[in-house]
């Protein structure tokens, strides 16, 4: 790792073994790792634009971290003392989804980070690839294959909490993985700086940035299925102050699944602009065009049962589709006051648009009879968001400060055309269980655009956050925001007569503290608690129409976290209790005391509580091996719910809450011998038992007798492994990877009408050219 006399990372120095091709570039923190050194003496160079190269000798020896100094001089900063170490451990890895440049030791919360060798090496080709890394975050729905819905301690992600480059994003597209430079992943409340987030936890993706040097990747991907992506990335400097980098991908692929099909195309240009020795502007932007098939899965019988068919069977039509394209914007403006002050500002555009025509829901009777339901929606989402982030390191008397304060906005407006079908929304009626007892439509109905309804929110924040260094072992982080969130009356028109009904307006506010205190017994370990405050908007209205109150959420966390061995090996453990004491649910019955189907009208019944412990294992024992594990309980319940119609029951776990989740991976890289450059990898994940559907709930109360309705699926645990081999000679490398070797049969599930097989095993290889 390269750092700074003000212990700032050293971004994007070139670093050289004189006389060999060995050379590689420092990422955003620092790090970087020369492989294949063999023992002897050598000469170091270290190199970056504006800066003067430097040379020294070194000295490798076997199996020994080498660790030098370089005086690095820059026209109007000397960058004094240079650290060169091979690699970063667990608790060394900080995030800009932070905000503040916090050591992760200091910081009373588990983060995760998972860097671009993991995305390669595994040859990810979805977020959910990279994040099944993570304990205690994972695959929950796949709801038609159209997104990816994550949840992490009993709570879904959603749109809220997924960001890009620090920015939300509309979580209804699957991110491209070609683009990112790693994915970070901040477990617990968040709410202190980004406001309306799910307790659980946020992901932000990171992507690749230009480089003051010349380089670049062309490669192709082949797979099971008929997977074909070509990719390239090119990167170099324009002139001495602009440097740019544009990457870009177009996939095709057929699936395991029947006339399931799916096309893609990416581009992702951005710029780097140094307009000082002190201020850095990078401008980037990027566009994702998806197109492909809609796919409900397998669905249900009965509603609790799921059906014993091939994973192949496809129970949709041939014509149905869905198209989406999302476009983003975003600059970003860093300013060194000082060693000690800086600013980062960041303004971000994203247009996200979406047309859809399909049947769905898959929702079959007992003997596999099923009316085929028509969904059509047209949708299209103009998101601003904008932040500014002032941070300082500064002293009163003994106490040492890492103070943050910042302001954050966004805007978003939703169109959405309702739409009338030709014949009606049943398309006609299969059984799932035996194709030939019905004759199945293939005609396209049409389609009229009858109703458009706008849909504006804005949200604000204030916030500021002090990290306190009491002494070398007593660190103290507190911090308050306050946030609003005010969602504009919807404007809803009838196109044939232009005739408009303006929706009720909401708004919310509340302050969301934090607190944590951290204890450094050593340089090594760090023990921490916290409590966090987060509230959640609650949308529709009670059943006489009046503004639900938001969801108040208290999150608690103990951990402690230790690098053994200098680095080699990181275990950290962390408890946490969530409680929601403000649970909204669909309203059993309307106010006149009539069954209640609208799904706006909703009512507050009680609380959640969610808790469990989360352990992290990450080792580099040796040289070329690379070890990472985790294992993650939870337990998430309704508590402290009412007895009433309508209500759920208590005691009962969530639905897609596994107890228990695990993951593993071993990779090695042979540094002699004729084996050398060959890498293998073993990687293991496992999901726990849950349960689909929906929660029972309360349908009848005769005195002392209750009546419950049972709408649960349940679903059994599964095991996934992974078997991942490539090798480099010079500039080429090849990649290969075996998914699911046991070909393992299960199913995500969202709700009880899109069943979706797992994939069964597959084969995909990766050749690439580095220049």
């Amino acid at each position: 790792m390269l750092t700074t006399t003000d212990n700032q990372p050293a971004a994007y120095v070139t670093v050289h073994l004189k006389g060999t091709n060995i050379n590689t570039v420092t990422d955003e923190n620092g790090a970087f790792i020369l492989k294949s050194v063999k023992e002897g003496n050598y000469v170091l160079e270290v190199s970056m634009i504006g800066l003067q190269s430097q040379e020294k000798a070194i000295s490798v020896k076997k199996d020994q971290l080498t660790t030098i100094s370089l005086a690095l001089v820059e026209d109007a900063k000397q960058l004094s003392r240079v650290v060169v170490t091979s690699a970063k451990s667990l608790n060394q890895r900080p995030v800009i989804i932070g905000k503040a440049p916090i050591d992760p030791m200091d910081l009373p919360q588990s983060i995760a980070v998972l860097g671009q060798g993991v995305i390669r090496d595994q040859q990810a080709q979805r977020l959910s690839d990279v994040i099944k890394n993570v304990n205690g975050v994972y695959l929950a729905t796949a709801r038609a294959s159209t997104q990816e819905n994550f949840s992490a301690r009993g709570y879904s992600f959603g749109s809220s909490n997924m960001f890009k480059n620090g920015a939300r994003i509309n979580s209804g597209t699957m991110p491209e993985m070609s683009s990112l430079e790693r994915v970070e992943v901040l477990k617990g409340s968040a709410a202190i700086l980004y406001g309306q987030v799910s307790p659980g936890g946020i992901v932000n993706m990171v992507t690749k940035e230009p480089k003051f040097k010349f380089g670049g990747e062309v490669a192709m991907r082949m797979g099971s299925y008929d997977l074909y992506k070509p990719s390239f990335d090119i990167y170099g400097p324009i002139s001495s102050n602009v440097a740019f980098r544009v990457n870009g991908t177009y996939e095709s692929a057929n699936s395991y699944r029947d006339v399931v099909h799916s096309d893609r195309y990416y581009v992702n240009p951005s710029f780097l602009f140094k307009l000082g020795t002190k201020t850095d502007l990078v401008v980037e932007g990027d566009y994702l065009k998806h197109d492909f098939t809609p796919d409900f899965g397998i669905g249900s019988l009965g509603g609790t049962t799921i059906p014993d068919l091939p994973r192949n069977t496809f129970l949709g039509t041939s014509w149905q589709y869905a198209k989406t394209q999302q476009a983003t914007a975003t600059t970003t403006l860093k300013h060194y006051f000082n060693d000690n002050w800086q600013i980062n500002t960041s303004l971000s555009y994203q247009n996200y648009y979406r047309d859809y025509f399909s049947t769905e829901r898959i929702q079959a009777d007992a003997i596999g009879d099923w009316t085929r339901p028509l969904g059509r929606t047209n949708t299209e989402e103009n998101y601003f968001t904008g932040q500014a982030n002032l941070t300082g390191k500064f002293k009163t008397k003994s106490l040492e400060h890492t103070l943050l304060a910042g302001v954050d906005a966004d805007r978003s407006v939703t169109t959405n055309y309702n739409y009338t079908i030709a014949g009606g929304t049943n398309y006609d009626k299969i059984n799932i269980l035996n194709p030939a007892k019905y004759t199945a439509r293939t005609d396209i109905p049409a389609t009229e655009k009858i109703r458009k309804v706008v849909a504006p929110v804005d949200r604000n924040g204030i916030y500021v956050q002090d990290l306190i260094k009491l002494s070398s072992k007593f660190n103290i982080l507190a911090g308050i925001r306050w946030s609003s969130v005010y969602s504009d009356q919807p404007d809803s028109t009838t196109l044939a007569t232009n005739a408009k009904i303006k929706g009720k307006s909401q708004y919310n506010d509340a302050f969301s503290p934090r607190f944590g205190l951290v204890y450094k017994p050593t340089e090594a370990t760090s023990v921490f608690a916290s409590y966090s405050n987060s509230f959640t908007v609650n949308t529709g209205t009670d059943i006489y129409g009046q503004v639900l109150d938001p969801s108040l959420i208290d999150q608690y966390e103990l951990g402690v976290k230790n690098d053994f061995f200098n680095g080699k090996l990181s275990a950290n453990v962390t408890l946490y209790q969530i409680k929601n004491n403000n649970l909204a649910q669909t309203a059993q019955n309307d106010k006149n005391g009539n069954p209640n189907s609208n799904t706006a009208l909703k009512a507050l019944v009680g609380e959640t509580t969610s808790k469990g412990v989360e352990v992290d294992l990450a080792g580099h024992p040796a040289i070329g091996l690379d070890i990472m594990a985790g294992y993650s309980y939870n337990d998430m319940r309704y508590t402290d719910v009412p007895v009433a119609v309508g209500n759920y029951k208590e005691g009962e776990r969530l639905v897609n809450t596994p107890a228990h989740t695990a993951n593993g991976s071993v990779f090695y890289t042979f540094q002699k011998s004729s084996l050398k450059g060959l890498k293998l990898g073993l990687s293991a994940y496992y999901v726990g038992d849950r349960n689909g559907g929906w929660n029972t709930d309360v349908t009848k109360i005769d005195g002392s007798t209750i009546t419950y309705r049972n709408r649960l699926i349940p679903v059994e645990g599964f095991t996934t492994m992974d078997f991942s081999a490539g090798y480099s000679y010079k500039k080429f490398s090849i990649l290969a990877k075996v998914s699911n070797l046991t070909n393992t049969y299960n199913y995500y599930v969202h709700e009880n009408y899109s069943i979706n097989p797992i994939p069964p095993t597959q084969v995909v290889g990766t050749v690439s050219y580095k220049f």
